[in-house]
């Protein structure tokens, strides 16, 4: 016999758990008959986001509301991946208009509105996971999946972010590239791997990440970023070469007070025998050749 819900208190409780999203056959399961569901939404208590899948109360959902509704309108098995799981997991931003899903099946299913569907039919179940609330891909195939697509450095950026939060697991990212040989992102993953050690390169600003771009689209040695050299935590330092980097915004380096504190820093460095060499914002974006230049004179001598 169904179960007459005595009040919206029970939709109200399943939708606290799950960022305000609710499916047909959950309501379904806890007692509201079709016609239940149908008065609530002529109401305005359920809002159509999905087949089968509402918001209630109003339509102004969080991202994290709009990844679940995307997820749970894919049916079963689906989970949330690639970039939407990249923004889940906080290994990096997304704009994307369309919302990432996982289904592990080859065929069948007709993305829903607003959602870009990916078919797998071997999404290995140790692959899933849940975070928030939301079924979603693990960080390692969530880096399998971010390989496919980003650049090298935004891929780094993106393992490193992971380590920092204390998310990465490289036997985890290794079993994910097991077996896949030729799969997309397998190849820029292994390399990756190969060559970068997972945790050193997250930079703080646009600024550094440009320039450690900069670094690697000419083939300069990778420097240490973010370290402390002579208890002072530096952009860049190249240890061998006893050189330091510091790439100075103008947000930042504006004030009397900041010039002479980068001015008492390098000093520091420099009784320690510690090179130091500055870039500007302007230098770096409209100049990368001097700069180049004056770091592989600096790197040479």
């Amino acid at each position: 016999m169904r179960r007459k819900p005595d009040s919206d208190l029970h939709l109200a409780a399943l939708a606290t758990r799950q960022h305000g999203i609710v499916s047909r056959t959950e309501l379904g399961a806890r007692g509201f008959s079709p016609s239940a569901v149908d008065r609530r939404m002529r109401s305005g208590r359920l809002h159509h986001l999905h087949r089968g899948v509402y918001a209630v109360g109003h339509r102004s959902v969080t991202p994290r509301a709009r990844w679940l509704a995307a997820v749970k309108a894919c049916g079963r098995g689906a989970v949330l991946s690639h970039a939407a799981a990249g923004s889940l997991w906080e290994l990096r931003a997304s704009a994307a208009r369309l919302v990432d899903v996982t289904v592990p099946t080859a065929a069948g299913l007709i993305a829903p509105s607003g959602v870009r569907l990916h078919r797998h039919a071997h999404l290995r179940p140790e692959e899933a996971t849940t975070q928030e609330g939301i079924p979603v891909t693990t960080v390692a195939r969530t880096l399998l999946d971010l390989a496919a697509t980003l650049p090298r450095r935004a891929l780094e950026r993106a393992c490193d972010q992971a380590e920092v939060l204390c998310l990465y697991d490289e036997r985890a990212v290794r079993a994910a590239l097991e077996g896949r040989t030729g799969r997309p992102g397998v190849p820029a993953l292994t390399a990756l791997l190969a060559e970068h050690e997972i945790g050193t390169t997250l930079t703080d600003s646009p600024l550094e990440d440009r320039f450690l771009g900069l670094c690697a689209e000419h083939r300069l040695p990778r420097p240490r970023v973010n370290a402390r050299v002579a208890g002072l935590r530096v952009d860049f330092h190249w240890p061998t070469a006893k050189l330091v980097v510091e790439t100075d915004g103008w947000t930042y380096h504006r004030t009397r007070g900041a010039f002479e504190r980068d001015r008492e820093r390098d000093a520091t460095l420099a009784a320690r025998g510690v090179r130091v060499l500055r870039f500007t914002r302007r230098q770096i974006r409209t100049d990368p050749q001097s700069v180049v230049r004056a770091l592989r004179r600096s790197l040479s001598t």
